[in-house]
C-alpha cells in the first residue's frame, strides 16, 4: 500500500479515501465500514444514526449566518464491487486495497479500487469534519448494499432526513451533471443437470477465456467489449458440434453488474480428436481476437490439458444451455431517441456457473423506460423457460425521471460556470443511481448527481483521475456555499 496518496490535494478528501481503502467493504459485508462511519460521526460530536437496514446518517448544523438555507443531503454508498484478477491473491473481506499513484490516476494492484463510491463518501466526510466551510444544514446519507441490490436505499424510512436537496456523489465524469438514470431488474435462470460418467478414451482440458476488460454493465455496455460468457458459449457449442466435446463444469463471471471478463470450463474430448481440438481452439481464438481487436484487444482463449473430471453434464442439459445462452440477448438493445448518445435499454449476461447438479445464470437489464426493462426481462425469461430452466425476475428498481427545470440544476450550472468558466454538461446516465428509489420515499427532494472522473469501475482496471478530485471538491464546497434559501 502506497501512502503517497495522502500527499494529494485536497488532502482532507484523500485522507478519508485512504482510510476507506484500509477497511474491507464488499457489498453485504459492510459491518466494519459501518462501524467506522458511525464512530467518525460520533467523534465529531454530530448526530449520528444507523437505521434499521444499516444505512449511516450524520447530521451537521448550518454554519453561522446560513441557517436560512435549504438543507442539503450528501449521498453516497459505503460498499464497493469486489472484483480482482484471477492471479491476484486478495480477500475482500479481510485485506485492504493496495492503492497507488499511476501518473495522473490513482488505481489499485489487481483489484477494484473502490473509488466507486469511496470518493463520494470521502468528500462527504471532509464536509462533515471541516471547520472552515460555509454551508447550510448538511446531512450525509451513506447507504449500504448499493452495488448488489440497492437494499439500503429501498429500505430507507421516510421522515429520518430533514433536507430538501439531494446531491448524489456517485457519478463518474467531472464537468457533468446527471439528472436521470436507468432503472434495473435482475433475471436469473437455473438448469438442473444429471452428472454422467466420463466416456472411455477421453482427454480433459481446462478452457480459459480471459484478458477482457470487463467493466460496468451500464456505463461500459456501449463500448463493444467482449462478454466472456457469450464467447465461451460459442466456443463450447462449436466444439460440441465438431468434436462431440462434453462439458464437465463452467464458471464464468462473478458479479451481476459487471461485464464478465473471464470464463473457465472443464471439458473432455475423444483422445484421437485432441490434436484437432487444440488446433480448433487456436483458430477460434484468432477469429475472436479479430472480432474484438479494437474494443477488447487483450482476449486470449487457452486449452490446457487437465485431470479427468468425475463426470460430465448430461447431453440434453448441455445442449439446452448452449441454445439458451446463444439466444439470450446481451449488450445494447436500444439507444435513446430523446437523449442523444445515451443507451436506453441494455442487458448483460453476467454469470454462468455450474455446481452440485445446478447451472445458475444471472443477468441484469437496464432501461430509461421501465416498461421496456420489464419487457426485456420477460423476453429473457421466455428464452430460458423454453430451454427447460427455472427462471425469475427480482430486485426491480425504478429509473430516475429527468427534471430539466430542477432548481438545484439551475443553481449548480451557474456555480460551475462562475467557478470554472464553462457550463457543465447535463446528462442522463445508463446506470443505477439510487436517486430514483430515494425520490420515491422523499418525493419533495430536488435531486442531482455529480462526481470526479472514474474509469473502468467494477473492474480491476478501475482508476480515478487526480486532478478531477480537486475540481470535484471545489465544486462541492462552492455549491454548499450558494445553497438556496428556504422559501
Amino acid at each position: 500500500m502506497s501512502k503517497d496518496i495522502l500527499t494529494l490535494k485536497p488532502e482532507n478528501v484523500w485522507k478519508h479515501f485512504y482510510a476507506l481503502t484500509q477497511i474491507p467493504r464488499p457489498s453485504k459485508k459492510e459491518e466494519q465500514v459501518r462501524a467506522f462511519l458511525k464512530k467518525f460521526g460520533e467523534d465529531l460530536g454530530l448526530e449520528t444514526i444507523v437505521d434499521e437496514i444499516g444505512n449511516v446518517i450524520i447530521k451537521k448544523p448550518a454554519t453561522a449566518g446560513m441557517e436560512d438555507r435549504k438543507g442539503i443531503i450528501l449521498q453516497g454508498h459505503m460498499d464497493m464491487v469486489p472484483q480482482k484478477n484471477a492471479d491476484t491473491n486478495h480477500d475482500f473481506e479481510k485485506d485492504p486495497i493496495d492503492a497507488y499513484i499511476d501518473g495522473e490516476w490513482v488505481t489499485a494492484r489487481g483489484t477494484t479500487l473502490g473509488a466507486d463510491n469511496g470518493m463520494g463518501v470521502a468528500a462527504a466526510m471532509a464536509v462533515l469534519e471541516a471547520k472552515d466551510l460555509v454551508h447550510g444544514p448538511v446531512e450525509a446519507l451513506i447507504t449500504m448494499d448499493e452495488e448488489t441490490g440497492m437494499t439500503g436505499a429501498e429500505n430507507l424510512k421516510a421522515g429520518i432526513l430533514d433536507g430538501d436537496i439531494l446531491i448524489n456523489l456517485d457519478s463518474e465524469d467531472e464537468g457533468e451533471l446527471y439528472i436521470g438514470c436507468a432503472g434495473g431488474i435482475d433475471t436469473t435462470a437455473e438448469f438442473d443437470y444429471k452428472e454422467e460418467p466420463v466416456p472411455d478414451g477421453m482427454t480433459a482440458y481446462k478452457i480459459s477465456v480471459k484478458g477482457l476488460k470487463g467493466g460496468h454493465s451500464g456505463l461500459d455496455i456501449n463500448l463493444g467489449r467482449g462478454n466472456a460468457n457469450k464467447i465461451m458459449n460459442v466456443f463450447l457449442m462449436k466444439a460440441a458440434e465438431k468434436y462431440n466435446v462434453r462439458l464437465a463444469d463452467i464458471d464464468g463471471g462473478s458479479l451481476r453488474n459487471a461485464i464478465p471478463r473471464e470464463s473457465f470450463a472443464t471439458v473432455v474430448v475423444e483422445q484421437e480428436k485432441s490434436n484437432d481440438f487444440e488446433t480448433f481452439t487456436k483458430e477460434f481464438e484468432a477469429i475472436a481476437q479479430e472480432e474484438f481487436e479494437k474494443a477488447d484487444g487483450g482476449l486470449v482463449i487457452i486449452a490446457e490439458k487437465a485431470q479427468l473430471p468425475a463426470g460430465v453434464i448430461d447431453h440434453t442439459t448441455q445442449s439446452n444451455l448452449y441454445k439458451a445462452v446463444l439466444e439470450c440477448p446481451n449488450g445494447v438493445i436500444k439507444m435513446s431517441e430523446s437523449v442523444k448518445g445515451i443507451v436506453e435499454t441494455s442487458t448483460n449476461l453476467a454469470i454462468v456457473k455450474s455446481a452440485n447438479g445446478k447451472i445458475n445464470l444471472a443477468s441484469l437489464q437496464r432501461s430509461l423506460v421501465d416498461e421496456d426493462k420489464d419487457k426485456l426481462s420477460a423476453d429473457i425469461r421466455k428464452v430460458f423457460l423454453e430451454a427447460g430452466a427455472k427462471t425469475e425476475s427480482s430486485g426491480a428498481y425504478p429509473g430516475w425521471k429527468p427534471n430539466p427545470d430542477s432548481p438545484i440544476l439551475k443553481e449548480m450550472k451557474e456555480v460551475y460556470n462562475n467557478r470554472f468558466g464553462r457550463v457543465p454538461e447535463v446528462k442522463v446516465i445508463h446506470a443505477g443511481l439510487e436517486c430514483g428509489i430515494l425520490g420515491a420515499t422523499y418525493p419533495n427532494w430536488d435531486m442531482i448527481s455529480f462526481g470526479p472522473t472514474i474509469r473502468n469501475p467494477h473492474s480491476p482496471d478501475e482508476k480515478v483521475n487526480i486532478v478531477t478530485v480537486e475540481l470535484f471538491w471545489e465544486y462541492l464546497i462552492e455549491t454548499l456555499k450558494h445553497a438556496p434559501k428556504k422559501e
